[in-house]
């Protein structure tokens, strides 16, 4: 995925599965960021994300 920054990581395993990382996007997007969620498989790690970033990961 080229021209993304990642926000945060939260792993997938977690009791919660996914929901830590919706929450954290969700509160990214009420101030304005267009963040998403998208699974990592290579670390099995949930990442929130901006598209269009700086391409840092």
């Amino acid at each position: 995925m080229n021209g993304r920054k990642v926000l945060e990581r939260f792993p997938a395993g977690g009791p919660r599965g996914s929901w830590p990382a919706e929450e954290f996007a969700q509160a990214r997007r009420s101030e304005g960021l267009p963040a998403e969620v998208v699974m990592d498989l290579a670390t099995d790690t949930f990442l929130v994300i901006v598209r269009g970033g700086d391409g840092t990961d």
